[in-house]
């Protein structure tokens, strides 16, 4: 009998360097790749207004799983989509199709690996194998040299120990011709509708008219990443000053913006490897090379960091289990922060921007979680799920580990993440440029008042066309406790 694997594409939604997928083509005779929207990924967190997975990541995930089958009908075979509960659905096709086995990528965190051992516990009664790939980071878990249980503390110390001793594996190149497996019946597998965002409960309109203020017209699928990856490298060679600029906050090219195309497995850390290192062959190795190399080498430990504390990482004690952090719950002291509404300008433009990109620079996501977590004291859990509902490149490690370093609650020893706001708006955004691109109704403050606006007198309010409390928001908190000497930045 012909031998036929079932292959579940999760975040790994790519043909190149995908060690589960290669070695489901290589050793059966025929492979059913599937795709599943999970439809948990949709449901309402109630007590706090918002949906678990917003419009903008829904919408980038139908795109690249479109891109994926597109990808997968070049090479003969096809994408079976389905929605609902992957475990049922997996488990059923696996059946009718006589798997021998069905191959995934691994995941680490809480819903993702509850929903692996459910599956395998349905396949075990009809003999159905179900073989896990690591897929996901730069260095592979077993080329570590310690165990996960033994990851050091602090990220410097991780990856000064990673870079010595651990080697960075070849990508592995995408198959050629894909034989799609069939039914055991001989019939063909229905490949499925795609779903759109009205099949989820969002409106049609919701992305009609997308904001023109966007750093990047975000495009989900392997294709767009490889053009992506491609064209800053190569074509711009924007990697060659990518240290001095990685801190910028508007336009398309101040940072790689790899991140979305990572966090959906569309991009390999190991292409992107390959490719810097050849660049730094053939036209220049300088500190801005190796720092894109670095933010790699960041995003896999927070994947280690999730593997090693398991669910610690989502809830308000952290990893560190810190009971005696006591959070708010202020509902509406929250829905300020969320709506972009609290009067203070650098908050208030990355939250706006955020709403209608489902994008944040890395600068503005450690501002506006500082504030959140420090200045307004909100239970963090409540940030992270925000943010996790509204960015296209939500990765859970990432995320939750981000948030677990700013409420200071992670591993690393060094527990005040305190962030200056005035300070690091004039740092960031000296000219209000940004500020004012996403407050539009600042536009005619000056530059060394537009971050301070809550100060402006009732004369210079009628000047500069702005009323406090009215086109824009008096602040929640007092935003002169920064401009006074202090030890934060």
């Amino acid at each position: 009998m012909p031998k036929r694997i079932l292959y579940w594409f999760r975040n790994d939604l790519r043909l190149h360097d995908n060690e589960g997928f290669a070695r489901a083509v290589e050793s059966a005779d025929a492979v059913l790749p599937v795709f599943v929207f999970d439809s948990r990924w949709y449901t309402d967190l109630a007590e706090l207004g918002f949906r678990k997975t917003g419009v903008y990541r829904t919408n980038f995930l139908i795109e690249a799983v479109t891109d994926l089958r597109r990808s997968l009908q070049a090479k003969g075979s096809n994408l079976i989509v389905r929605v609902g509960n992957p475990v049922t659905i997996l488990a059923e096709l696996a059946e009718d199709i006589d798997a021998e086995a069905i191959y995934a990528s691994k995941e680490v965190t809480q819903e993702e690996t509850d929903t692996e051992s459910d599956l395998s516990k349905r396949l075990k009664p009809v003999n159905i194998d179900l073989k896990m790939f690591w897929a996901s980071t730069l260095y592979h878990v077993r080329d570590l040299p310690f165990w996960v249980s033994r990851l050091p503390n602090t990220y410097t110390q991780y990856r000064k120990q990673v870079e010595e001793s651990s080697p960075v594996r070849e990508p592995i190149p995408a198959p050629g011709q894909v034989r799609l497996a069939g039914a055991a019946t001989g019939e063909t597998i229905p490949p499925g509708e795609m779903p759109t965002l009205a099949t989820f409960g969002f409106s049609p309109e919701a992305l009609q008219h997308p904001d023109s203020r966007g750093v990047v017209r975000f495009t989900g699928g392997e294709t767009v990443a490889l053009a992506r990856l491609n064209q800053y490298i190569w074509g711009k060679e924007l990697i060659r000053t990518y240290k001095e600029t990685r801190n910028g906050m508007l336009g398309e090219d101040y940072s790689s913006k790899f991140s979305a195309w990572l966090a959906l497995g569309c991009l390999s850390p190991r292409l992107i490897y390959q490719e810097v290192k050849r660049y730094e062959t053939e036209r220049v190795k300088n500190d801005s090379t190796y720092w894109l190399i670095v933010e790699l080498i960041w995003r896999d430990f927070f994947r280690f960091v999730a593997l090693r504390y398991g669910t610690r990482i989502f809830k308000p004690s952290g990893i560190r289990h810190n009971l005696n952090r006591k959070w708010r719950r202020d509902l509406a002291l929250f829905q300020r922060w969320a709506e972009g509404q609290t009067g203070i300008p650098f908050i208030d433009a990355n939250m706006r921007e955020m709403n209608a990109t489902g994008f944040m620079s890395n600068r503005g996501r450690q501002n506006v979680g500082s504030f959140l977590v420090n200045d307004l004291g909100i239970d963090w859990t409540w940030g992270a799920a925000y943010f996790e509902s509204m960015l296209i490149d939500y990765d859970p490690c990432s995320n939750w580990g981000n948030w677990n370093y700013i409420a200071g609650v992670g591993n690393d020893p060094h527990e005040e993440r305190y962030f200056n706001i005035y300070a690091q708006a004039m740092r960031y955004d000296a000219a209000g440029e940004y500020v004012k691109h996403w407050l539009p109704e600042l536009a005619h403050v000056p530059p060394d008042k537009v971050h301070l606006v809550s100060s402006l007198s009732a004369d210079e309010q009628v000047k500069f066309g702005v009323t406090l409390g009215e086109n824009y928001p008096l602040p929640i908190i007092n935003p002169d406790k920064w401009t006074k000497p202090e030890k934060h930045r």
